[in-house]
């Protein structure tokens, strides 16, 4: 008799703006669930995953998981990626009295405050203030110190909660603000924003902005020639292999976050192969073909769940979101405990900046001194390059010149 599987529901953006980044996440935790099946599932029983396509289309969501308890009849549901995949599940989930444990969303529990809530995202208790702390922190260790700073945000509410932080953080540094913009999400012609930039001509240029956006920031910073001493931030798309392409060599001196990138000081055998096994899946996948950004703490995600199904035996909510505040669970991104709010009790978060890139290849970004470690310490692999000028222009290009 075939045994009866355990369901896990939950939806992604597999389609949409965001649909590289959900299709990534698809496939790590279809990886998750070959292992897992290949060593006789969880509680004897065979794992299904019920992933459902929300378009990258917030409005969707709420009704993806009514379907996902009342239809499919799910044993769990988890969070997929971002707040909008996120944030319109939690009343039916709070209503319900749900375990999550959802995927690199932002800001999502600030408002609910609910207890049985967790995020696999390392911006840890203060995630406004993480994202950019080192950004900051970067620009003021430089001599001398850098002074003014504009700000130029997309026109959404995933931008709100950085933007806050980055001003925070900046203030700490002894900076002032000189310029501060937002642009619809619709933009498509950013010449108008770099004009006004240039004119104010600030020392530190930051931006926060989606996938789309970034790619036409940066080329128009380009083509104005604007030369701030520091750029990025707390840019979402840099951090993606089909953004990195695009952009080739005009990343160059780019200073922005990460979560997780090969470097010594984060690679283990375990993550090692999990990276190489979805990398060679990832073009039929029509997911990231690099995954650093996401695959890690996707499949993290995956292992948190099981080992909190192993020690509760059983898929019991309540249970489940008791031991997730007490246990450290062991990941490939290393020890996870979670804290307040249902973020990590610690932030990791990474600052980094693209160095040296010779091509839109996505084989430059494979090579260890293209994206490079500068914020912690600890995990840092290379020294900044200040400022941005001397950074910016691609080695190959110089020899050209």
């Amino acid at each position: 008799m075939e045994r009866s599987a355990l369901r896990i529901g939950y939806c992604l953006s597999l389609s949409g703006p965001l649909a590289s980044n959900g299709r990534t996440a698809r496939l790590a935790h279809q990886i998750w669930q070959e292992h897992i099946n290949a060593n006789g599932g969880l509680l004897g029983q065979p794992v299904e995953l019920v992933c459902l396509d929300d378009q990258t289309n917030p409005n969707l969501v709420a009704g993806l998981y009514q379907r996902l308890l009342d239809v499919e009849k799910v044993d769990l549901v988890i969070g997929g990626y971002g707040d909008n995949s996120v944030a319109p599940a939690m009343p039916l989930i709070m209503e319900r009295k749900k375990w999550l444990l959802a995927l690199m969303a932002l800001a999502v529990n600030a408002k609910f405050n609910y207890q049985q809530y967790f995020v696999m995202i390392p911006t840890g208790p203060r995630p406004n203030l993480a994202l950019t702390e080192g950004f900051f922190q970067i620009a003021g260790q430089q001599t001398p110190r850098p002074q003014t700073v504009a700000i130029l945000i997309a026109d959404a509410p995933f931008s709100q909660s950085p933007a806050q932080g980055a001003k925070e953080n900046l203030a700490q540094q002894g900076m002032r603000v000189v310029s501060e913009g937002k642009y619809p999400l619709s933009t498509t012609d950013f010449t108008p924003y770099m004009a006004e930039l240039k004119r104010v001509d600030p020392d530190v240029l930051f931006f926060c902005s989606y996938s789309n956006d970034s790619i036409g920031l940066v080329k128009a910073m380009d083509a104005a020639r604007l030369s701030p001493k520091l750029v990025g931030g707390a840019m979402i798309g840099p951090q993606n292999g089909i953004v990195k392409s695009e952009l080739g060599p005009l990343l160059n001196g780019l200073v922005n976050y990460e979560y997780w990138l090969p470097v010594p000081s984060l690679m283990n055998p375990q993550v090692a192969s999990l990276i190489e096994t979805y990398q060679s899946r990832a073009e039929n996948a029509g997911a990231d073909p690099l995954g650093y950004y996401v695959v890690p703490l996707a499949y993290a995600q995956m292992q948190a769940l099981e080992q909190a199904i192993r020690v509760v035996g059983s898929t019991n909510d309540g249970a489940l979101s008791h031991y997730t505040h007490e246990a450290v669970f062991h990941t490939v991104v290393g020890h996870v405990k979670f804290g307040d709010g249902g973020g990590w009790a610690e932030p990791r978060v990474l600052t980094v900046q693209f160095q040296n890139i010779d091509s839109n290849n996505i084989s430059e970004f494979k090579k260890p001194g293209t994206q490079v470690v500068v914020y912690h310490s600890e995990t840092a692999s290379s020294r900044v390059i200040y400022p941005y000028v001397n950074a910016k222009r691609s080695p190959m290009a110089m020899r050209n010149a």
